[in-house]
C-alpha cells in the first residue's frame, strides 16, 4: 500500500511544484526587458580607459546623458526665412520628457539649429537623459520632428540615443517571436522524429517549464544587479534552454522506450531508462554549466553575465528533464508513443550475450542507415576518418577570411533603422563624428598645450574646452568662456572627421592615447567611438585567455568521466577542428553569401563556448554508451553498437539543437544572425561528419588503447569473445 500511494504522490507533488514554478516565471517573461541593458559602456570592465572617461564625466555634466542628433534635410537650400520656424522646434525638441533640462536656467540643453555648410541640412543635438527610457524618448522626438518638418523637408532621429533606441525595438520580438519559432520549429522535428502526438507535448512542456523557472530566477538575479542581462542573452537563454532540455528528453525517451520493450512495468522501465540516462545527461549538463561559466573570467561585463545566466538555464533543463519528463512518461506509459507504441519483446532478445557469434561485432538488432555506417566503419575505419578530417581541412580553410574585428553601428541592426538612415543623411551635409565627439580628460595646468595636441592630430576637425551646459550664439563666444575645472583636470571635446563608429575614427582615438600622454601623462581618452574599441579590444582579450580555460576543464571533466587520457584528448581535439571547420564555412557564407560587413569581436568566442561545450555534449552521449558495450562485448564492438544504438537519438537531438539557435535569426541583429548561423551549421557538421564518422572511425582504428591507460584498454569484454576472428579490441 505505502508503494502504491508513493506512485500517485510522488509524479503529483513534482509535477505541482514545477507548474508552481511555471506560474510565477511565465508571467516575468515579459518583464526581463525591462531589468535589461543594451547599453554598450555598461558592459566594459571599471578599468577600461573609456569607462574612467565615463565615470569622471559625471563630475562635470551631474547627467548621464547619451545624444540624440536631429537632422533635417531639405531637396533644397533651407531659405533664411525659416530660421525661426528651427528655433521653435528646437524649443519642442528641448521640451519632450526625458531630455536633460537645464539648472537654474530657463534656456534649452539643445544645441541647434546648426546649419550645415551647403545649406540644405541642420542638425540638433538633444540630450536624453534617461538611458534606460531611451526608447520612449526617441519615439516622443520622432514624434515632434515629423509634426513641424517645413515643406520638402525630411527629419530623422538619429546618434546614439537613436541608434540605442532603434536597437532596442529590433530586440523587441525576444519576448515572443524568438519563443514561438523556436518551440514551433523544435515541434515539427518532433514530430517527424517520434511519429506521435503526445510525445512532442510532454518534452516540449518539460523544456518550457524549464524556461519559465530559469527566467524567474535571472529576472531576481538582474534586479538585485548582480548580472547584467542584455539582449543578446536574453535571447541565447530561451533558446539554450529549449534545445539543451529537448536533446535531454530525447536521450531520456530513448532509454524509456528501449526499457519498455524490455519489461511490463512502466514504473520498472522508467527506473532502468533513468538510471542509464543519468550519467551521459549529468555529464553533457555539468560540461556545459561548467563551460559557461568559464566565461567568469572574462573581462567584459556582458560575457562575464552570460556564464551564469545561461547555465542558471542549462541546471533548470537538467533538473526537468531529471524530475519532471520522467513522471509525464510514467503516467502516460506506452500510451505517450501513441499510435506507435512499443511492445514488449523481452530482454532476452536485447542482450548481445544471447546474440548469434558472428553478431559480435556489434549490429545486433541494428538496422537501416545505421548498420550501414557501422559496416563502412568497421571495414574501412582509416579511409572513413581521414577522409572526415579532409573534408573539415576543406572547411577550415576559410577561417583567416574570418572579419571577426568588430562592426560599426549602423551595421548592427539589419532591419529599416530610421537612426541608420539619419547618420546617412549627416555623412552627406555634416561632419561625420559632429554628435559623438571624442572626450579627452586633460590636467587643467597643460590644458591648452593639451587641446593643441588634439588639434593636430590627423582625423580631428575641431577641438574645444568644456565650458558647462550653455549653448552661446556663436563659437567665438563659446570659446570666450572659461572651461569648466574638476579635481584639477579638465573636458575637451574633439569632433571626428569620420564616422563615430568607423573603423578610420578608433585608429584616430588609437593615436590620440598614444601621442598625448607626452604632453598630459594622466591623459585620458574616451567618448562613443573609445567605447566601441575598448569594448573590441577586450573581446578580442577574452578569446585569448577563455578558450584555453574552457578546453582545460572540459579535458578534466572527460578524462574523469571516460576514465581514460586518450580518448578525451581525441574528443578535445575532434571539437576544435568541428570548431574551426564552422567558422571557416561562416566565413564565407558571411562575407560572399549574406555580404556582411564583418563580424563583432565576440562572436568568435561565443561560437567556442557554444559549439565546444555542446559539441563534447554529443561525443559523451556516444562515448559513455561505447563504454559500456565495450566493457561487455569489447572496444571495436562497443564502438558500433554504441554507434548503432545512438545515432538517430543524437542526429535528432542536434537537429534539435540547430533548428533552436537557428531561430535567433528572426531577431534582425547582426551578431544574433551569425551565432544562429555558426552555432546552427556548427552542430550538425558536428552531428553528422565529427560523432558519426570521425570519431567512431578514429577510435575503432585505434581500438582498445583508446581507452589507455584505464584497466579497459588491456583488460577482456565481461561476455563472449568472437570466435569467428573478428577483433573485439
Amino acid at each position: 500500500m505505502p508503494a502504491r500511494w508513493l506512485r500517485i504522490l510522488l509524479p503529483t507533488a513534482i509535477i505541482l511544484v514545477w507548474f508552481t514554478a511555471a506560474s510565477f516565471g511565465g508571467p516575468t517573461f515579459g518583464k526581463l526587458s525591462s531589468v535589461s541593458s543594451n547599453d554598450q559602456a555598461s558592459f566594459l570592465p571599471a578599468s577600461a580607459e573609456s569607462t574612467e572617461v565615463r565615470d569622471l564625466q559625471k563630475k562635470f555634466t551631474d547627467s548621464t546623458s547619451i545624444p540624440a542628433i536631429v537632422v533635417i534635410e531639405s531637396s533644397a537650400p533651407i531659405p533664411a526665412g525659416e530660421q525661426a520656424a528651427f528655433v521653435a522646434l528646437g524649443q519642442k525638441l528641448g521640451a519632450v520628457a526625458g531630455v536633460q533640462q537645464p539648472t537654474g536656467t530657463a534656456a534649452t540643453t539643445v544645441a541647434g539649429p546648426i546649419p550645415s555648410k551647403d545649406g540644405r541640412a541642420v542638425e540638433f543635438i538633444v540630450p536624453v537623459e534617461d538611458a534606460n527610457g531611451v526608447k520612449t524618448v526617441v519615439a516622443d522626438l520622432r514624434s515632434v520632428v515629423d509634426g513641424n518638418l517645413p515643406a520638402d523637408a525630411q527629419g530623422w532621429v538619429t546618434g546614439p540615443a537613436g541608434l540605442t533606441a532603434d536597437l532596442v525595438n529590433a530586440f523587441g520580438g525576444i519576448d515572443g517571436i524568438l519563443l514561438l519559432v523556436a518551440v514551433g520549429a523544435v515541434f515539427v522535428i518532433l514530430l517527424l522524429v517520434y511519429r506521435s502526438v503526445v510525445l512532442p507535448f510532454l518534452v516540449l512542456l518539460t523544456s518550457i517549464f524549464a524556461l519559465t523557472a530559469a527566467i524567474l530566477l535571472v529576472y531576481a538575479f538582474a534586479s538585485w544587479g548582480w548580472i547584467t542581462l542584455s539582449g543578446q542573452s536574453q535571447g541565447i537563454l530561451s533558446i539554450l534552454v529549449i534545445g539543451a532540455a529537448t536533446d535531454y528528453a530525447l536521450l531520456l525517451v530513448a532509454r524509456f522506450r528501449e526499457a519498455l520493450g524490455e519489461v511490463e512495468s512502466r514504473w520498472a522501465a522508467i527506473a532502468r531508462a533513468w538510471r542509464a540516462s543519468l550519467e551521459p545527461i549529468v555529464a553533457s549538463g555539468a560540461t556545459v554549466i561548467i563551460a559557461l561559466l568559464c566565461l567568469l573570467f572574462s573581462d567584459l561585463n556582458s560575457n562575464r553575465s552570460l556564464g551564469p545566466i545561461a547555465a542558471i538555464g542549462i541546471v533548470f533543463a537538467l533538473l526537468s528533464a531529471l524530475t519532471l519528463l520522467p513522471m509525464l512518461l510514467v503516467l502516460f506509459g506506452r500510451a505517450a508513443f501513441w499510435p506507435f507504441r512499443p511492445r514488449l519483446i523481452g530482454e532476452s532478445q536485447h542482450s548481445p550475450e544471447h546474440a548469434e557469434l558472428d553478431s559480435v561485432r556489434g549490429l545486433e538488432g541494428i538496422g537501416g542507415l545505421w548498420r550501414r555506417v557501422g559496416m563502412l566503419i568497421s571495414s574501412r575505419p582509416r579511409l572513413t576518418w581521414i577522409m572526415a578530417l579532409v573534408l573539415l581541412g576543406v572547411c577550415i580553410a576559410g577561417l583567416p577570411q574570418l572579419k571577426a574585428n568588430g562592426v560599426s553601428q549602423t551595421d548592427v541592426i539589419l532591419s529599416q533603422s530610421d537612426a541608420v538612415d539619419g547618420e546617412k543623411v549627416l555623412g552627406r551635409h555634416f561632419d561625420a563624428g559632429s554628435g559623438s565627439p571624442v572626450v579627452v580628460v586633460a590636467d587643467a595646468a597643460r590644458a591648452d598645450a593639451t587641446l593643441a595636441a588634439v588639434e593636430r592630430t590627423p582625423g580631428i576637425n575641431a577641438a574645444s574646452l568644456y565650458v558647462g551646459n550653455v549653448n552661446p550664439t556663436s563659437a567665438e563666444a563659446r570659446h570666450s568662456l572659461p572651461p569648466v575645472v574638476k579635481d584639477g583636470r579638465v573636458l575637451i571635446n574633439a569632433t571626428l572627421a569620420s564616422q563615430a563608429d568607423s573603423g578610420a575614427a578608433e585608429q584616430v582615438v588609437r593615436d590620440l592615447r598614444h601621442t598625448l600622454p607626452a604632453t598630459d601623462p594622466r591623459v585620458l581618452v574616451g567618448g562613443v567611438t573609445a567605447i566601441a574599441l575598448d569594448t573590441n579590444d577586450t573581446a578580442q582579450s577574452d578569446l585569448m585567455k577563455i578558450i584555453p580555460i574552457v578546453l582545460a576543464v572540459i579535458l578534466l571533466i572527460l578524462m574523469l568521466l571516460l576514465r581514460s587520457i586518450l580518448a578525451p584528448v581525441l574528443l578535445i581535439a575532434s571539437v576544435v577542428v568541428s570548431y574551426a571547420a564552422a567558422l571557416g564555412v561562416s566565413a564565407f557564407v558571411f562575407n560572399d553569401v549574406f555580404r556582411f560587413p564583418g563580424a563583432d569581436a565576440a562572436v568568435p568566442l561565443f561560437g567556442f563556448v557554444f559549439l565546444v561545450a555542446l559539441g563534447v555534449d554529443y561525443n559523451i552521449f556516444l562515448m559513455t554508451r561505447v563504454r559500456e558495450e565495450s566493457l561487455r562485448i569489447g572496444t571495436r564492438p562497443g564502438i558500433l553498437r554504441g554507434l548503432g544504438v545512438t545515432g538517430s537519438v543524437i542526429t535528432s537531438a542536434g537537429v534539435v539543437l540547430a533548428a533552436t539557435f537557428a531561430a535567433l535569426a528572426v531577431i534582425p541583429i547582426l551578431f544574433l544572425v551569425q551565432i544562429a548561423f555558426i552555432v546552427a551549421f556548427g552542430v550538425l557538421l558536428d552531428t553528422v561528419i565529427v560523432r558519426s564518422l570521425l570519431v567512431p572511425a578514429l577510435s575503432y582504428d585505434i581500438g582498445a588503447p583508446i581507452w589507455w591507460p584505464s584497466r579497459l584498454w588491456r583488460g577482456q569484454p565481461r561476455t563472449l569473445r568472437s570466435e569467428s576472428g573478428a577483433r573485439t579490441r
